[in-house]
Parts: structure tokens; C-alpha cells; sequence
């Protein structure tokens, strides 16, 4: 590859990068403008045809709050966003609603007994908008009225515990049996409830759809799939198939390129070249993070599962009572916090190794920077998880108290706002750590390049993205609010840390001689060019049914179809030369690193790919949001795709700060292998076939009968649950090997 065709392959590829993120943030925040004005409007009262009063929008928005502190997503779920053991309570809601208002203005006391006539008007009743936006006023008829009364009665005997039926169905959700809310929270509580579900069934102005699309399916109320879900559907299946064919035509017609000058300019490293890397004292103190890292790794498997017992057993692990100490919704929140947490946490503790690294520079007080910011982040972890832990035992009453230091109730971003503050103000305090190392390569014009920028404008861009998070306040509204959530989860933990990664793994394989500068700068900016170009507003496919308007389900089918996973080219290229050349002596001690990237790459087509495309288009998530589908997902992505990459960068750091001789081989490999197949256990063997068999559910009955108790605890279900279980036990051996490794490498050596 000459010199003038790579420098202006880089940058061609510079401007479609920047011009296409122009265009792609400018859309999605357009139309996140356009979520503000349509969402489900909160009607400030919801009265009778005769004048009653039955909620105001105070009692809305604090039930949101109320919420929130019991666990919010934690303990089921809102519009299919949230946990599977509880039920989905927008939907729940209706359906029970559906059926009390049936037997009112029908006598039928089942929904077989109703007349085809008495349903129509059941429907209609449900369906028709009445209400008023100069007042701000729902209007219902006095038989709605009743049918609320009675699905409220419902409710305060499962949320207070009143009756052995209650009690039974407590059990069912794993709800402590002795935690209960006062009447005046419960009363708040329903009319959110309420809300949800009228937002569910109700015609948006002058249309024949729901706020939320027709979701959650239930033929009884007239929510069956739109035609815009089958539309976008078939479209983005043919602009997936597409887009492969177009990926794989460019890597065919530029891979003899690459395969050809792969090979640096002074030949292949014939010695370790980090071997003889001064380790720096700020270097030297990122030790302690991936301490910590493992710590909060091993937790976080414990937590998981203690919460995927609860589904069968209800109470607790085996006849030991956790849940009145330690909840589902405080185990699940826990779970899936930890998750990101000790994944960032190994990335970020990756970049703070590596920069002094690649620069040869150590900045004065960069190590108590890096001390200072490791203590930060303990603060936040422990602060943040007795908030959570105190606000659902009921120790934070207060609404505001319990937004600010307690329990948000948004999955993923469950920590009050004081920690998230906190957090922030850690990120950039990172970001300046990371720059203040790598400042001397930018003087240096042999380095200067495309690769170090990338890595520069990746590093600063997390610091931003995690701001998202701070766009909503105690009262959002709760379509604003899954609107920024997902810019957190989707565009700042899925999004720009592996545009970051991928980076900082493609500058490092060039400073060891396994890659040529040219080559790994043009596959960074064309990967990150593949991933952002779908990855930005592919977010908008978490937001189908979020009352959100149609246009963002068709950008977000669109383009969800077409994120192409990151860290094929840098990471294929250099696994496959680690395996041609792997018979020097140097290289042996970057195996395992080499084999967890490649674990990257099978996971990405696996969970990411396959997982993530089954429930992506609007047809399929229609009828699988909030089932284990999604969880299969979820498990086969964050730990197959981020998991193993904070590992690889884990011992790619472990290389220089421990004796690689010391390593012990056998309990890595014992590690790899039990991580991916017990992985590929808890998958195969459990969590998809919960989920297809949920699905079967959902669109043969309704969506609330696929997550109902009865479902949900049902002899082919629990079996599901416990064929999970040896999945499990090997992925704890991959754990504790992996654990012990780490222990024994540092280990003070004995003279």
C-alpha cells in the first residue's frame, strides 16, 4: 500500500466518518425533540362522566416515584422495559382492566361468557381517546370507573400483602413477604399503573394505533401488530442481508491489500517489545483496579445466581430466606450494575495502564491521580449500593431523598443522581489522566497519527456520552426518560468504549510489530465507520414501543439492521498472524489474550449477531420484549462481547505487571474454555428456549399470559429454569480458575 493511497484512505475515510456522525446525532436528536412533544400526554385529572375524581397528575407522577423506590425496573417491568420474574405491569394492568370492565357492563363473570357484541364495546371503550388537552382532562365512564376500582383492589392486596392469595402471588414475584406501602403510596402507585396501561391501549389523536404502538399484544383490546411493524420489519431483513453483502464485497476487494502489507515496514517483531517497557509507578497502581475488577466480577456471578433461583423457589436459595435481606429487586439491580461496572472498570484501567505506555511519558502526580480515582470509584460502588439497598427496604421514604441518593428504578442506571454526578466527575477526571499521558505523542510526528487521535476523540467522547444520563430529573416523564437511559446503555457502554477499545488494542498490536500503521488505522476508522453508522440511531430500536412516534420505529429498524460488529479486521488479523507466527517463544505469553479476542469475535456473531437480530425487528420485538429472549441476549452480548474484551486487556495489562512465567497455563485454559461453554450452556440450554416458548405464548394468547405467575411457574418453565443450572457450574469453574490465576500471579514471590 503506497503512502499517498493510504493517506488518502484515511482520509476519505475521516470525512464519511465525521460528516455521517454529523447527520447521525443531528437525527437522533431531532426526533429525541419529537419524543418530547408526543409522548403520552399525563392528564393533570382523570375523572367520571359525572365529575368523580379518580387520579390527578400529582398522583401520577409521585406513583412513578413510588415505583421507582420499590425498584422500578428491578421488580417487573413498564412498556417491556425491566425485569421477567414480575409481571409487566402496563400490561398486567390492561388485561386486568380488560377483563373487570367486561364483567361490568357484560354480567359475564369469564371472558369466554361475553357476547362478540359486549366485547366490541368493551374495545371501543378503551380504545377511544377522551382525553381533553385544553383541560388536561381524562374522562372515563362510570363502569371504567368500577373496572379500576376492582383491578386497584387487586393490586393493594398483592403490594400490602392482604390475603393468602396475595401472600401466594408475593412469593410467585419474589416480593418480601413483610415489606408493604402505606395506602397513600399505593393510591399513587395505581394511577401510574393506570396511566401506563391507558397509554397502551388508548388511539394517539386522529389514528387507530396506541401511544405505544399496539404493545403489549392482547387481541382482547384490539392491540394486534400494525402494519408499520411488518413493513420496517421486511425492510430491515433485506437491508441486513444487504449490508453483509456489501461488507463482505469491500473486505474481499481490499483483503489482498491488507493481507499483502499487513506486515510492518521493519519485518515482524522477532523479540517481545514490551517486554523491556519501564513499568511506570501510575502504571504499577492500576494493579489494584483489576483486583477490584475480579472481586466485582465474582459478586456479580453470586448475585446472578441467587436472582435466577428466585424464579423457582420465590423466597430465597434453597430454603434460605434471602429476600427479606436480600431482594430480587436488590439482587437483579445489583446483577446487572455490577455487570457494567467491572466491565468499565477493566477499560478504564486499561487506558490508564497503556497511555504512559505508548508514550513513554509519566506525568507528574499521575500516580495519585490514578490512587485518587480508584478510591472515587470504591466510593461511588458502596455508596451508591446502600442507597439502593436502604431506599428498598423502605429507609427512604422521601421522594426526592430517594432519586438523589437512593434507588432511580432505570435499569442499568439504578444509582441516585448524587452518585451518577460523582461518576461523571470520575470519567473526566479519567479522561484528563488518559490525555496528560498520551500529550507527548502528539509532538512526536512519527506517531501523530489518524490511530492516536481516534483514540483521543473515543477517550473524551465517554467522558460526554455518560452526561446522558443527567438529561432527566425526578418527574421525567418516562418515554423522555428511555430516550436518554438508552443513550447511556446503548451509545456509551455498547457504543463509543468498544470504539475505544478497539483503538486502543489496534495501537498496541502496532507498537509490539504485529500490525502495519497504515493497515490498523484504515480498519479502525472503517469499523468504527461500520458500527456508529447503525450503532447511533439503531438505539431508536429500543424505543418501538416506548410512546414514541412511528417515524423512530422505522429509523430504528433501519438501522439497527445494519450494526456490523467492531473489531473484526484489527482483532481477526491479528489473531490469525498470532496463530501463523505463534511458534516464537515471545509470543506464548500474549496466547491467552489472543484467545479471549478471539472469544470477542465469535460472541459478537453469536450474541450480538444472531441473538440480537432475532429480537431487533419490530414483528419480533413486538411479541418478545421483556421475555427471556432478551435476556438470552443480554448474557450472550455484555459478558460473550465486553466480558471477555475487559479480560483480554486485563491480561494484556497482567503481562507487564506481573512475572509471565509465573502464569499458570493450565488454570487459564481451564478458565477460557469453561467461560464459553458455560456460557453457551446458559444460553442453548435455558434462557433461549424459555424465551421461544414464552414467544409461543405471546402471540398465540396475549403477551401478559407469557409473563403471568401461572406461566412463569409452570412445570416446563421451572424446568427450563433449572436445565440452567449445570451451564452454571461450569461457568463458576471458568470463574474461580480465573480467580485463582490472578491470585497466584500476584502473589509476592518468595526469595
Amino acid at each position: 500500500m503506497s503512502t499517498y493511497r493510504t493517506t488518502f484512505s484515511v482520509k476519505r475515510l475521516w470525512i464519511i466518518l465525521s460528516t455521517s456522525m454529523l447527520v447521525m446525532f443531528s437525527v437522533l436528536l431531532y426526533y429525541g425533540n419529537e419524543i418530547y412533544q408526543q409522548a403520552p400526554p399525563i392528564p393533570e385529572q382523570v375523572v367520571t362522566d359525572t365529575g368523580g375524581v379518580i387520579f390527578t397528575g400529582d398522583d401520577i407522577r409521585r406513583g412513578q416515584n413510588v415505583w421507582q423506590s420499590l425498584g422500578g425496573m428491578q421488580q417487573g417491568s413498564i412498556w417491556g422495559h425491566g425485569s421477567y420474574l414480575a409481571p409487566d405491569w402496563s400490561a398486567d394492568w390492561l388485561r386486568r382492566e380488560a377483563e373487570a370492565l367486561l364483567e361490568v357492563t357484560s354480567g359475564a363473570s369469564q371472558v369466554d361468557e361475553a357476547t362478540e357484541l359486549n366485547r366490541i364495546q368493551m374495545r371501543e371503550e378503551l380504545r377511544e381517546n377522551r382525553y381533553q388537552d385544553s383541560t388536561q382532562t381524562l374522562t372515563i365512564s362510570p363502569g371504567r370507573a368500577q373496572a379500576i376500582e376492582q383491578v386497584s383492589a387487586h393490586y393493594k392486596a398483592l403490594f400490602q400483602g392482604n390475603g393468602e392469595a396475595a401472600l401466594a402471588l408475593r412469593e410467585n414475584y419474589a416480593f418480601p413477604l413483610h415489606s408493604t406501602v402505606s395506602d397513600e403510596d399505593f393510591h399513587a402507585l395505581s394511577a401510574f399503573f393506570f396511566w401506563t396501561s391507558w397509554a397502551a391501549v388508548t388511539n394517539r389523536p386522529d389514528d387507530d394505533i396506541s401511544y405505544t404502538s399496539n404493545w403489549p399484544h392482547d387481541p382482547l383490546v384490539g392491540n394486534t401488530p400494525t402494519a408499520s411493524l411488518f413493513m420496517w420489519s421486511f425492510i430491515s431483513v433485506v437491508l441486513l442481508l444487504g449490508g453483509i453483502g456489501a461488507l463482505v464485497w469491500y473486505y474481499a476487494r481490499q483483503y489482498d491489500v491488507w493481507r499483502r502489507d499487513l506486515e510492518p515496514e521493519g519485518g515482524f517483531a522477532r523479540t517481545d517489545i514490551l517486554a523491556d517497557v519501564v513499568i511506570t509507578p501510575s502504571m504499577r497502581a492500576t494493579a489494584k483496579y483489576f483486583m477490584v475488577v475480579i472481586a466485582l466480577f465474582t459478586v456479580q456471578i453470586l448475585l446472578g445466581i441467587l436472582t435466577a433461583h428466585y424464579q423457582v423457589e420465590g423466597q430465597g436459595l434453597y430454603g434460605l430466606p434471602f429476600v427479606d435481606y436480600l431482594p430480587y429487586s436488590i439482587s437483579r439491580t445489583w446483577h446487572t450494575q455490577l455487570a457494567v461496572l467491572w466491565i468499565a472498570t477493566s477499560w478504564l484501567a486499561a487506558g490508564l495502564y497503556f497511555a504512559p505506555l505508548l508514550s513513554g511519558h509519566e506525568p507528574k502526580f499521575q500516580r495519585f491521580g490514578v490512587n485518587f480515582l480508584f478510591f472515587s470509584l470504591l466510593i461511588i460502588v458502596v455508596g451508591s449500593f446502600t442507597g439502593q439497598w436502604l431506599a428498598v427496604h423502605g429507609h427512604i421514604s422521601d421522594g426526592a431523598t430517594n432519586f438523589w441518593l437512593g434507588h432511580q428504578g432505570y435499569e442499568y442506571v439504578d444509582l441516585g443522581r448524587f452518585w451518577q454526578i460523582y461518576l461523571l466527575v470520575g470519567l473526566f477526571l479519567w479522561v484528563g489522566l488518559m490525555l496528560r499521558a498520551l500529550w507527548p505523542l502528539f509532538k512526536d510526528k512519527v506517531n501523530n497519527t489518524s490511530l492516536l487521535f481516534l483514540v483521543v476523540v473515543s477517550t473524551i467522547t465517554i467522558g460526554l456520552l455518560y452526561g446522558a444520563g443527567l438529561m432527566w430529573g425526578q418527574n421525567t416523564h418516562i418515554s423522555v426518560m428511555e430516550y436518554w437511559r438508552w443513550w447511556v446503555v446503548h451509545l456509551w457502554v455498547e457504543g463509543i468504549f468498544e470504539v475505544f477499545a478497539t483503538a486502543i488494542i489496534a495501537t498496541v498490536f502496532v507498537r509490539m510489530g504485529l500490525l502495519r500503521l497504515s493497515v490498523a488505522t484504515v480498519s479502525v476508522l472503517f469499523a468504527t465507520i461500520i458500527f456508529l453508522g447503525g450503532g447511533v440511531l439503531g438505539t431508536f430500536h429500543h424505543l418501538y414501543f416506548s410512546g414514541t412516534p412511528i417515524a423512530v420505529m422505522a429509523l430504528g429498524a433501519t438501522f439497527s439492521a445494519l450494526e456490523v460488529v467492531p473489531l473484526m479486521v484489527v482483532g481477526f488479523e491479528a489473531y490469525n498472524h498470532a496463530k501463523m507466527e505463534g511458534q516464537a517463544m515471545w509470543e506464548e505469553a500474549y496466547h491467552w489474550p489472543f484467545m479471549f479476542f478471539a472469544a470477542v469475535l465469535v460472541w459478537n456473531m453469536v450474541g450480538a449477531g444472531l441473538f440480537g437480530f432475532l429480537i431487533n425487528p419490530p414483528i419480533s420485538l413486538y411479541f418478545m420484549q421483556g421475555l427471556n429472549t432478551t435476556a438470552n441476549h443480554g448474557h450472550a452480548a455484555l459478558f460473550g462481547v465486553y466480558g471477555f474484551l475487559g479480560m483480554g486487556l486485563m491480561l494484556f495489562c497482567l503481562r507487564g505487571l506481573t512475572d509471565v512465567r509465573r502464569w499458570n497455563q493450565k488454570l487459564l485454559r481451564v478458565s477460557f474454555w469453561s467461560l464459553n461453554i458455560g456460557l453457551a450452556m446458559m444460553t442453548f440450554l435455558s434462557l433461549l428456549p424459555q424465551g421461544l416458548w414464552q414467544t409461543y405464548v405471546s402471540i398465540n394468547d396475549h403477551y401478559a399470559a407469557a409473563r403471568s405467575a401461572e406461566f412463569m411457574h409452570s412445570p416446563m418453565m421451572e424446568g427450563l429454569v433449572w436445565a440452567r443450572v449445570p451451564g452454571d457450574v461450569v461457568f463458576a469453574v471458568g470463574i474461580f480458575a480465573f480467580v485463582m490465576f490472578a491470585w497466584q500471579a500476584f502473589r509476592p514471590r518468595k526469595a
